[in-house]
């Protein structure tokens, strides 16, 4: 597959940069271990004592370059006084050290590709108010909208409503594709054309610029954000064309600024975008993909923020309250979480999970996840900007949000929404839907 280099002599220092893991070794070992990257020490250690002998061979390489320059100098002389014997004698010593330089560029190269394969390898260190844990019981609930939301129960699970009102059908996806395709019909189709529009128009009117974006997206795309190397088992791979079907729309819509050099007053970027998205979801299971609860393809509409370093954590929080906003004007019980270490993105420094209370399954479902990257992706990317005041070259940090991922909302909302006569339309999607109710058939 294609390699991504990663450019190390960067005069910023990202995290993940070896100047900094070579500085702040203990922090970066216990902040890893929070990502549950067990080995976090010898994984150092060994990236460590690969740069030790890099510096080595450059310091040596050096050497030989000084004496090939004074040697140079030397055949000259010699040449120019006479002395022949001397000058080819200099000349065969010239062309060992060329050779000995040919080789130890060569394991330069080996050793510079093997240091950036295991940086590739390494996920983003957590910010300091990550809390620490394992999984998601010891995430941190932040926010609760109802306090009796557990409480709140309901007959039918989405599935059973989307069969008898004949909004989705799982058994002809499962003909056409297979498991995890549904088929939206008629109001059910409608209904996730209605949320598609809702939430762009809502991102729209906050200042996200509306993006359309291509849904395959190459290797170096999916480096740029860190889906590749760690989630390559989970991704669909188009063999003929090596290309990969996009797992959310943040993966194109961030590449667009991939090898950019932003000026100060062009930040901050807020796109937003709808694709279809593509996951394999292998290893699930049970309860967990009943349904809509898990699907390999699903609709979701993004937003995409790339901005000034110094802002990128009062940006998360704008970034939680605009999804909160959202979340919250459909009128469902929800809840938003921060993720501890273990539970955490291999990208994200810090996230907030959105899950809203599915009333006729009786529990939570993920329908967001608010994210800030810091100079994790931008560092793969080669994004940067021109500082104003500096004059300096520094990367951008980047950050994207689900808002908001389709058919946990939909499961949730039919399960809150149907009562003995029917389904009522939430407000803010009546105009969409040009009714409030679809009735019992």
């Amino acid at each position: 597959g294609a390699r991504l280099v990663v450019d190390l002599s960067s005069t910023t220092i990202h995290m993940l940069q070896i100047p900094y893991l070579r500085e702040n070794r203990a922090m970066a070992q216990e902040a890893l271990q929070r990502k549950k990257v067990h080995d976090s020490g010898e994984i150092l250690d060994h990236l460590l004592n690969l740069d030790d002998q890099k510096r080595l061979i450059q310091t040596q390489v050096e050497q030989n370059q000084a004496t090939l320059n004074a040697r140079a100098k030397a055949i000259g002389t010699a040449v120019q006084q006479g002395q022949h014997e001397h000058a080819v004698e200099l000349k065969s010593e010239v062309a060992q050290i060329k050779q000995e330089n040919a080789s130890l560029e060569n394991r330069l190269h080996e050793l510079q590709e093997a240091i950036q394969n295991q940086l590739l390898r390494l996920p983003n260190l957590p910010h300091a108010s990550v809390p620490h844990g394992h999984g998601p019981a010891e995430n941190e609930v932040v926010f609760l909208s109802d306090p009796s939301a557990e409480s709140t129960h309901r007959e039918l699970p989405h599935w059973e409503i989307a069969q008898q009102y004949k909004l989705i059908d799982f058994e002809l996806g499962v003909k056409v594709t297979g498991a995890g395709f549904p088929v939206y019909l008629g109001a059910g189709a409608r209904l996730q054309r209605a949320l598609i529009q809702y939430f762009l128009d809502f991102n729209v009117a906050a200042g996200y610029t509306e993006i359309q974006p291509p849904i395959l997206v190459n290797e170096d795309s999916g480096f740029g954000t860190g889906q590749l190397p760690d989630k390559e088992g989970q991704m669909y791979y188009v063999t003929e064309d090596r290309l990969y079907l996009a797992p959310t729309a943040e993966v194109p819509v961030t590449n667009l600024y991939r090898d950019r050099l932003l000026q100060e007053n062009e930040l901050p970027v807020l796109n937003t975008a709808y694709t279809p998205c593509f996951r394999r979801e292998a290893g699930s299971y049970g309860k967990d993909v009943r349904g809509l609860n898990r699907l390999h393809q699903f609709d979701k509409v993004e937003i995409v923020q790339i901005v000034h370093p110094d802002h990128s954590y009062s940006v998360l929080e704008k970034m939680r309250d605009h999804v909160q906003s959202l979340v919250a004007s459909l009128g469902m019980p929800f809840r938003i979480l921060k993720l501890c270490g273990g539970d955490m993105g291999f990208a994200s420094a810090l996230t907030y999970d959105f899950e809203i209370w599915s009333a006729g399954q009786g529990r939570w479902l993920e329908i967001s996840s608010v994210s800030n990257f810091e100079s994790f992706q931008t560092n793969r990317l080669k994004l940067r900007f021109k500082d104003s005041q500096t004059g300096r070259t520094r990367l951008a940090h980047s950050l994207n949000g689900s808002a908001l991922a389709l058919p946990r909302v939909l499961a949730a909302l039919l399960e809150f929404y149907t009562d003995s006569k029917g389904i009522k339309i939430p407000a803010v999607l009546q105009p969409y839907m040009q009714t409030d109710f679809i009735p019992k058939p």
